[in-house]
């Protein structure tokens, strides 16, 4: 025990709450704790069966927020882990456990960067806030998107977030996320005619005309990207058809697909695209669209600055800029005018059974906070 640090004891108090989503189970309330014992100001913030908090320290001036989640996705099942998931276990310093990496080290190392900060510069200049949430693997209809709803009924601005995501790939602190592409998701249903196989031309397949269409659109190239974000991607992930009966021509058919779009095209563009090529066939079909999330691009600023300089100060490294991955609450973050970062560990075991963390590479994340804190706050 007294060889742990105060950031991996935090994270391991955190990883102890089963706070699978949306459930926080308590997470919010021992980081809540200890924030207002250094003199934060807490806004909790309910909306339906989701937890979130707002927490500030300071009056005045810019504001520099540390953003992230305490829920964590789903364990699976539990005799395929080799430590059980939301019993904290270290080995060969590494610790193992639902959530060490994707998020609660990183929200540990948050907590604690910004416990010595303040402890260190009480009078620090701007304000240092947490926008915390539990719903950020599922839906994420009530947290971030909720919480950044609130902040501007309250004319509240970040100027700059750090969202705590396991952005690094090989060596905590190689990449650092300064965008994310779009995310737009669509359930095609293309209609025909049900019937017995055996009689086809008394029934209409749907499966056998929409095949061209869906070819057309895995062909097509949408863009080419630029310099800050790879080409727009298209890819299908479900068609669901039939009764199950082997001799039954299904009435219609369902495709899931989606796209991970750059700035080189919007979503209307997508839309207008993806149906002139559908309306090229013979089919019937109806398309719901959902745009999860709009893509975003922090460019070089302060705040990119302050994280490269403080992780070159602190590790050595230099890091790399990157869009690649998926979607994240920066999402609903950046389109208050807000510079917005991801930067956390090494992702190489989010969502996986044994997820982990080293134990030396918290400890280091801590203190690329505490510099990027001082860099901006002081």
């Amino acid at each position: 025990m007294a060889n742990r640090s105060p950031t991996v004891e935090l994270a391991m108090q955190l990883i102890t709450q089963p706070s699978v989503t949306p459930t926080d189970a308590g997470c919010q309330a021992i980081m809540i704790a200890r924030l207002k014992s250094r003199g934060f100001k807490i806004e909790n913030l309910r909306f339906d069966d989701v937890h979130n908090f707002w927490a500030v320290h300071g009056d005045s001036g810019p504001i520099f927020c540390f953003a992230g989640h305490t829920d964590v996705v789903p364990t699976g099942p539990l005799e395929n882990w080799s430590h059980p998931p939301f019993t904290p276990t270290i080995v060969d310093g590494q610790l193992y456990g639902r959530g060490a990496a994707d998020m609660k080290g990183s929200l540990a190392a948050m907590v604690v960067a910004a416990e010595q900060f303040v402890t260190d510069l009480p009078d620090h200049k701007g304000r240092l806030a947490f926008l915390i949430t539990s719903d950020e693997e599922g839906i994420a209809v009530n947290g971030t998107v909720k919480v950044v709803d609130w902040l501007q009924q309250q004319e509240i601005t970040p100027q700059w977030c750090l969202v705590g995501e396991p952005s690094s790939s090989s060596q905590t602190g190689d990449t650092i996320k300064n965008g994310r592409r779009g995310s737009l998701g669509c359930r095609l249903t293309i209609k025909g005619k049900q019937g017995h196989v055996a009689y086809p031309h008394l029934a209409a397949n749907p499966i056998h005309s929409g095949i061209p269409a869906l070819n057309e659109l895995t062909r097509e190239i949408w863009d080419q990207g630029n310099d800050s974000f790879p080409a727009t991607s298209f890819q299908i992930s479900n068609i669901n058809g039939g009764s199950g009966a082997t001799n039954v021509i299904p009435g219609t058919v369902e495709v899931l697909f989606n796209f991970r779009f750059s700035t080189e095209l919007t979503e209307g563009q997508l839309r207008d695209r993806t149906e002139a090529i559908l309306d090229k066939y013979p089919i019937e079909y109806e398309a719901e669209w959902n745009l999860s999330g709009q893509p975003f691009l922090t460019v070089k600023g302060d705040l990119v600055e302050a994280a490269i300089t403080s992780i070159a100060k602190v590790t050595g490294l230099e890091s790399e800029l990157s869009t690649a991955g998926g979607t994240s609450d920066g999402r609903f973050i950046a389109p208050m005018g807000t510079e917005v970062v991801e930067l956390g560990p090494i992702n190489e075991s989010i969502h996986r059974v044994d997820e982990n963390v080293s134990i030396a590479d918290l400890d280091v994340l801590t203190a690329i906070y505490q510099d990027i804190l001082q860099q901006l706050l002081s």
